[in-house]
């Protein structure tokens, strides 16, 4: 589906598909089975992308970006969904949240990273902190011109590739008509710093090449020019920043739904069981018309959400519900992919069950299910006193 896009829209979703299957999808099967992409392999891939001009897309214009609008950038995504994560990723686009960068911190980290030189990771999630971001026990505390963390952050995505990471800390306390709650505040951290070690990770279940790991903060001094934004304002620049993460999840879903379905309707056509293609049959058919109903409404949900960014309207619940949909779209579509394969959909010479198995961290990362149901829920019932 087109969704009346224009020329320049169409040029661009045709390209970074065109990228997808001639730079991704050729490695995909290897790095699913080692883990592994080689840094050569990452820095060509990030070459490309920058030749292509599509390098941090996501970044306006004034800080060297392409500027593209978020309808157009959620466009991009989608077609990057296609592909492997761990492979993807050095598509390359930097955390929007280095937008807070001001003065040196600009040279130092955000233009470096918006021109593909320096490669950002982000560090929220801990332990005993996933969903309650104020629960977080990582500290830092201030000393003289400095700040010193201790503390430990887990589930951390491809810090293992990254030059910096922008992490957050507790930095105080303060009271709420809920209660005492942590101040939060965001730093820049280099790798190397003293005190500061990158970690392995877990071996996941999904996305297998795209690495998650541990970071260990002991005694870790940080200069106080090395806070992003405001002392003590992280939580309103992390929540900032996590909206417009939860549209990419959307928009990634969808994309590989639709792979996973050009594969089902293909299988289902050219598939004969007694006599006739499988599709004939309504056991198989009205799966697919389940599939891509189902595939085209999250679609529109998540285009709906990313317009209304553009038109500034409020979005956080319609940012909650593309990500809600979609990704427990892609865990019903996978799922009935698999189905219409049968045995030879589990099997390994199929992407089939990679997909699979990729589809369930998607309810669970930036934001689980229930999160995205209480933004929405909260939406609804605050108006009206409840």
């Amino acid at each position: 589906m087109d969704f009346g896009l224009s020329e320049e829209q169409k040029m661009i979703v045709e390209t970074v598909r065109g990228f997808v299957e001639t730079e991704i999808y050729p490695h995909e099967n290897e790095v699913e089975r080692t883990g592994f992409v080689p840094p050569d392999l990452a820095a060509e891939i990030r070459r490309k992308c920058i030749e292509l001009g599509f390098y941090a897309c996501n970044f306006p214009e004034e800080a060297g970006g392409a500027g593209l609008d978020h309808v157009t950038f959620t466009l991009v995504e989608r077609e990057l969904g296609r592909g492997s994560m761990a492979l993807t990723v050095f598509f390359g686009r930097p955390s929007g949240i280095l937008m807070a960068c001001e003065g040196e911190q600009r040279e130092r980290y955000l233009l470096p990273a918006v021109r593909g030189e320096r490669i950002d990771a982000l560090a929220i999630t801990e332990p005993d902190a996933g969903s309650d971001m104020r629960g977080m026990k990582c500290t830092a505390r201030s000393n003289g011109s400095d700040f010193v963390l201790n503390g430990t952050k887990h589930f951390i995505s491809h810090a293992d590739a990254a030059d910096f990471i922008i992490v957050f800390a507790a930095t105080g306390e303060e009271e709420t008509p809920r209660g005492l709650k942590k101040k939060i505040t965001a730093f820049l951290i280099d790798r190397g710093t003293p005190g500061f070690e990158i970690l392995k990770g877990y071996d996941s279940v999904s996305h297998r090449g795209y690495h998650n790991c541990t970071l260990s903060f002991a005694d870790c001094r940080i200069p106080a020019s090395q806070v992003l934004g405001e002392v003590h304002r992280g939580f309103e620049l992390a929540n900032q920043w996590l909206y417009g993460t939860r549209l990419t999840v959307a928009a990634t879903c969808v994309g590989r739904a639709r792979r996973v379905f050009d594969m089902a309707l293909s299988y289902a056509a050219e598939r004969k069981q007694f006599g006739r293609p499988i599709g004939a049959n309504q056991g198989v058919s009205f799966k697919l018309a389940d599939m891509i109903t189902e595939i085209d409404a999250a679609d529109w949900l998540t285009l709906s959400a990313a317009w209304r960014l553009d038109a500034d309207l409020t979005s956080d619940r319609e940012i909650a519900s593309a990500k809600l949909y979609a990704s427990e779209m892609l865990a019903r579509v996978t799922d009935e992919a698999i189905q219409i394969y049968g045995g030879m959909g589990l099997m390994d010479d199929l992407p089939l069950a990679r997909f699979w198995r990729d589809a369930r961290v998607e309810r669970i990362w930036d934001g689980t299910s229930e999160i995205q149901r209480h933004i929405i829920s909260r939406d609804l019932l605050r108006p009206l006193g409840a």
